[in-house]
C-alpha cells in the first residue's frame, strides 16, 4: 500500500493515478531489481514488451521529497522531463537520486509516494535471484507481477 503526496508532487501524483485507474499497471512486472539500492517497475509485462505511455511529465524533483528508504520516485532516462509510467521503490536512503540543481547531473528523480504498509514485501523481491534478459539486466529470474493497481479512498 502507498500513499501519494498529492501536494508535493502534484504531476507525478496525477499521473500516477491516471494511469491506475486506466488499468496500465495491472499485470505489469518489477523488471528491475537491485538489492541494497532499488526496485522498477511499472512499464512492461513479462515479455519485458513495453506498454504504451503517455505524454513525459515535468521532472519534479525540487519539491524537498527525498529519496529515503521506502519512498517511490518517478523512472527516467537523462532527459530530466522524461517519465512516464515508470516508477521505482528506495531500498534505502539514496541521497545521490535527490535533487540538488536544475542542471543535467543535479536534476534527481522525483519522489512522489511511500510505502505505508508492505514493504516487508519489497524486501523480499530483492531476495530473488535475477538475470539479464535480452537488453535489461537484473531482471528477477522469477516474474514479480502487480496482479491489479487501485485505489483506496480515505
Amino acid at each position: 500500500v502507498i500513499q501519494l503526496n498529492t501536494e508535493k508532487a502534484p504531476i507525478s501524483s496525477e499521473n500516477f493515478l491516471t494511469y491506475v485507474k486506466e488499468g496500465f499497471y495491472d499485470d505489469t512486472t518489477f523488471h528491475r531489481v537491485i538489492p541494497g539500492f532499488m526496485a522498477q517497475g511499472g512499464g512492461g509485462d513479462t515479455e519485458c514488451s513495453q506498454r504504451a505511455t503517455h505524454a513525459q511529465i515535468k521532472n519534479e524533483a525540487d519539491n524537498g521529497l527525498k529519496n529515503d528508504r521506502g519512498t517511490l520516485a518517478m523512472a527516467r532516462t537523462p532527459d530530466p522531463d522524461s517519465a512516464s509510467s515508470q516508477f521505482f521503490i528506495n531500498y534505502k536512503d539514496n541521497a545521490f537520486l535527490n535533487y540538488t540543481s536544475p542542471t543535467p547531473n543535479g536534476w534527481g528523480y522525483a519522489v512522489f509516494a511511500k510505502v505505508i504498509e508492505g514493504m516487508d514485501v519489497v524486501d523480499e523481491m530483492a531476495e530473488q535471484p535475477t538475470e539479464n534478459r535480452g537488453m535489461h539486466q537484473d531482471v528477477p529470474k522469477t516474474d514479480i507481477v502487480i496482479l491489479k493497481a487501485f485505489i483506496i479512498e480515505e
